[in-house]
């Protein structure tokens, strides 16, 4: 029996090394300066760039993950930046820290195994 195919991008990256560089980037953007480092921002745009590569693939769901990820935590920052005026912020954010932690865990222990995220749901 033959070994399955690894899809490969139109510059000969595969898939899968391309996914875990995005995992890597936001992992690192997130390790050294939270959801706004320019990691994390340039893990964000190369998945939108790459988009299309993935359509069809198991990969596009981890894209879709990590784009997921990187918006609601966004948001949720944004909250808790405005409630931090009445001291009840720094809970939100501690707890958006810990989320992003546990969905990119989730996330990147899925790709190892060959599965798309939603497999641990």
């Amino acid at each position: 029996m033959s070994e399955p195919q690894i899809p490969v991008t139109s510059n000969g990256l595969d898939l899968r090394t391309l996914t875990h560089v995005a995992y890597g980037l936001f992992a690192l953007g997130f390790l050294t300066g939270g959801v706004l480092c320019m990691a994390t921002v340039a893990s964000v745009v190369l998945m939108y760039v790459k988009r299309a590569d993935t359509a069809g693939t198991f990969y596009a769901g981890h894209f879709d993950w990590l784009l997921r990820t990187f918006w609601w935590s966004l948001l949720w920052l944004a909250i808790s930046a405005i409630a931090t005026l009445i001291f009840l912020g720094w809970l939100g954010v501690a707890a958006t820290m810990v989320w992003v932690l546990y969905r990119l865990i989730k996330g990147w222990l899925a790709l190892l195994e060959g599965r798309g995220p939603a497999v641990y749901a």
